[in-house]
Order: C-alpha cells, then structure tokens, then sequence
C-alpha cells in the first residue's frame, strides 16, 4: 500500500477526536493542535499553540520539574509513557494515558516531539469499582459513618439529656438559693448550657447527609454560615452512590469549616456537577486567600480533605492569592460499588 500524502495523513491527524495529538519543538512549546485535544483539554489551537506544555500539568508536577525530566527522558530513550493526572483549560483534570516520542531528522538532530494523549478518567473509575482496593475503600466509609452514627446518637440521647438535666436541677436549686449564691449557680447553669450548645453541633457535624448530598449540603450551609452569604448550585445527574455521596459531603464540611473558621470571608459558594463519571466540587470564598488561613493553623484540614479524595480515586486541589480568596476544588468517581453492601447514608 502507497504511503499516504502528506497532506492526506495531516488531515488524518487533525480530524481525531478520541486522542490528543500534536507536536512540540524541542523546548516544549506547542506546535500543532488536533480535534482530539481541543475536545480533551479544552483549548483551541489558536489560545494554545506556542504555549509550553506543561500547562497541562497539576502545579505539584510543575513544581517537581516533571515536564521538563519527560522531554529529557523522552529524547534519551526515544519515548516516554506513563498514566497520570493533567489538566483542561477549566482546571478540572482528568486521568490520562501520555506518550511522548522524540522526533529526529535523518541527520539524528531532535525536532521536536509527538505527543499522543487519551482521556482513561471513565474507564479508571470503573475499573476501581471493581478492584479489591475500591471494595475496602467501601466498608471502610461504611464502617466510619455508622461508628459517626452511633457517636451522634448517644451524644444526643444520653450526654445532652443528662446535661439538660443537669442544668434544671440548678435553675431549680438557684431559685431557692440567696442572691449571692443564686448568681454562682446561674453561671453554672450558662456553662451547661453552651456545652449543650457545642455537644448539639457535634452531633449536627457527625451526621451524614440523610436526605441526599445537595439537601445534606443546603442544610449544613443554612446551619453553619450563618451571617454569611452563601450560594450552592448543581448540575447532577442524579443523587450519586452513598461512598460518593459521603465523601463529598464530609470534604465539603471540612472546606466549609475553615472558611468560616479561618477564610475573614463574607460569601461562599459552592458548585457541584457530573463530570467523566464522577461529582466535580468547587467551594469558593472571598476570604484572606491560601497564605493567610494556612499561617493561623497549619494545615487546617488540609491533609484530610485531599486523602478522602485521593482515596477515594480522585484528586484535590487549593488555589487563592493573599487577598483574592480561595478555592477548594476537587472530583471523586461515583461509579456504584458492590450493589449486595450498599452503604446507607441514614
């Protein structure tokens, strides 16, 4: 079979959906742009030709020189392949099968670089609904939340009762005391009372979202930023997996709490949708920005908000200049476990 013409096989190339194809110079800059990578990244070839690739790359890898170390592999071995996190021109990002291969003239100098990628988001999530891994990742947040359950449930039947006890015997017993001892026994009775006040809150916080993520979430927002404006939107397709739906729920609480804690913010919004399989969150905030929340108290959940994501096969991010707010944006797959051990959110 005759070799295509060149211009045959450009057409070729160009008219791809299913794959990210296109060129770099031998600096990483890009050259050429395909159907397939608009459709995957998000950019058209006019925003993003000329620009380096590892614009693709989650700031972590960028600041890990990994861009640079693919090239420099790539153009010593002849090939580079891997399977990883990248990022679209929105800033979600998705999991992606990469080959990059050394382009070299007939007098052996390096050209440039071909780079082929393809988007596995879907496929890996399913493939992690299968595995061993994603069925004890499974029990696990069921056996977290029921043992929640359980906590809440006595602090709220036993602990609160007995204090709410506690603090009728002693507006009885103020009411028969002196004045002068009445007044030490009403300030008693305030400490029973604002420990009530904090054991209720509790009680609230262990509680997973009975009614579904998006009411569990509106209600968690109408309790907890009071006096703060607040806006939560969605675009679900419908109510995710319960392991999905709890993990979402329990990341956003913690984002939640250190903007009220910690963000000096007067809004936050909070935007979920479906997305390659998955829920995709962002919670926003118009608060002291990253620096400023991380300096008042270290990591600020920081840690177990990015392992419940990770964990659960997703990704994690924060992003906010000092000043400007910040963003908490993250995706988690919810593709149904094991259908015979559902997890019960009630």
């Amino acid at each position: 079979m005759d070799d295509l013409p060149q211009e045959d096989l450009r057409l070729l190339v160009q008219s791809i959906r299913d794959y990210a194809i296109f060129m770099l110079d031998p600096r990483g800059r890009i050259v050429s742009w395909n159907a397939g990578a608009q459709r995957i990244k998000g950019y058209t070839a006019d925003e993003i030709i000329g620009t380096h690739f590892s614009v693709f790359y989650p700031p972590e890898d960028v600041a890990a020189g990994k861009p640079p170390m693919e090239l420099e592999t790539a153009a010593s071995d002849g090939r580079w392949e891997e399977e990883g996190w990248r990022v679209r021109k929105d800033g979600t990002r998705f999991w992606a099968s990469v080959v990059i291969t050394a382009l070299y003239d007939e007098r052996g100098d390096l050209r440039g670089f071909g780079k082929v990628t393809r988007d596995l988001t879907e496929r890996r999530s399913m493939a992690r609904a299968l595995d061993e891994r994603g069925l004890l990742l499974a029990h696990l947040v069921q056996a977290q939340e029921r043992e929640r359950r359980r906590i809440a449930s006595d602090v709220h039947d036993d602990t609160i009762q007995a204090m709410i006890a506690v603090g009728m015997r002693l507006r009885a017993l103020g009411e028969r005391l002196p004045e002068e001892d009445a007044a030490a026994v009403r300030s008693l009775d305030d400490a029973v009372e604002s420990a009530v006040r904090r054991l209720r809150d509790l009680a609230f916080r262990l509680r997973p979202p009975g009614d579904g993520l998006v009411e569990g979430l509106a209600a968690y927002l109408e309790r907890e930023m009071a006096g703060m404006a607040y806006e939560l939107a969605h675009d679900l397709n419908g109510e995710p997996p319960a392991e999905a739906a709890i993990t979402v729920f329990r990341i956003c609480q913690e984002a939640l709490t250190n903007v009220r804690k910690h963000a000096g913010a007067n809004s936050v919004s909070m935007r979920l949708a479906s997305l390659d399989g998955g829920i995709h969150v962002r919670v926003r905030d118009d608060g002291t920005g990253v620096a400023n929340r991380v300096s008042q108290d270290g990591h600020f959940g920081l840690i177990e908000m990015r392992e419940r994501a990770e964990t659960a096969g997703g990704w994690w991010d924060i992003r906010g200049a000092p000043g400007e707010g910040t963003t908490v944006e993250f995706w988690v797959p919810a593709i149904p476990r094991a259908r015979h051990d559902p997890i019960s959110p009630s």
